[in-house]
């Protein structure tokens, strides 16, 4: 059996594939695995240096001659609320976000499978079993969970929970200096209500009512219609080569 110390983490480069991103060009990851007592740290560690994590590995885009994708952070205590997020925060205000351990269930599969082919039927991820879903959602070594949004039921003011129907799922880490969305989907016939930017939203408020810095989105891509929508919650900052920046407009 081979061993992992996170003391000492191992690096490995992937070989050249079809970038999704940009049109003609491939894309490299350098990626590592996130295993063992330290797991937890070492995210941490790596989602500050540009990382990204799915199920045990934590990867990062390392193309020859391209630094098209860029890591975003939001920062929630200076979160511009311009008057287009309150209109989608009040628009699902019969929605209550639950928090729930990291663990594949039939409910949240059907909708995943409903948000794929309606969104993403030609991705990578198109033919995904419930085994493959659970192993994303569960295979994993840090402090991760599911975030459910459901319909509010007549008990949701006194126990915080419902049993509503389900709308959305977010599969959300929890890092030192913040929260870091890994995932989310939703239901795709519910276009009036905005459920992507809605998550998003609502994680930047659960953020700051934690007390914590930062919501960490992941990569932007300037150009890419797959990831501009992350450039508009401002004020955020951007990964480069100094470090992260502050962007503000």
């Amino acid at each position: 059996m081979t061993r992992h110390f996170t003391e000492t983490p191992q690096f490995f480069l992937t070989a050249p594939s079809t970038c999704p991103y940009i049109e003609g060009r491939e894309e490299r990851k350098i990626f590592t695995h996130l295993v063992g007592e330290n797991a937890a740290a070492l995210n941490d560690l790596l989602t500050h240096g540009g990382f990204r994590r799915s199920q045990n590995i934590a990867y990062r885009p390392a193309c020859e001659g391209c630094r098209a994708c860029v890591s975003v952070r939001v920062r929630v205590s200076d979160f511009v609320w311009e008057r287009k997020f309150r209109k989608i925060m009040k628009r699902n205000t019969d929605l209550i976000g639950i928090e729930r351990p990291a663990q594949g269930e039939d409910e949240h599969y059907a909708l995943f499978r409903d948000y794929l082919e309606s969104r993403h039927a030609d991705g990578g991820m198109a033919d995904m079993s419930f085994y493959d879903y659970m192993q994303m959602v569960e295979d994993s070594h840090v402090d991760t969970m599911l975030i459910e949004y459901r319909a509010r039921d007549i008990d949701s003011g006194i126990s915080g929970d419902s049993e509503g129907p389900l709308f959305a799922t977010a599969l959300t880490d929890r890092l030192v200096d913040g929260l870091s969305m890994v995932y989310s989907f939703y239901t795709p016939s519910e276009h009036h209500r905005s459920l992507g930017t809605y998550m998003i939203l609502e994680h930047i408020d659960r953020t700051h009512r934690l007390g914590l810095p930062y919501l960490y989105l992941g990569y932007w891509v300037e150009g890419s219609q797959k990831m501009d929508y992350k450039a508009r919650f401002l004020p955020q900052e951007r990964l480069g080569m100094e470090g992260w920046t502050l962007v503000t407009k």
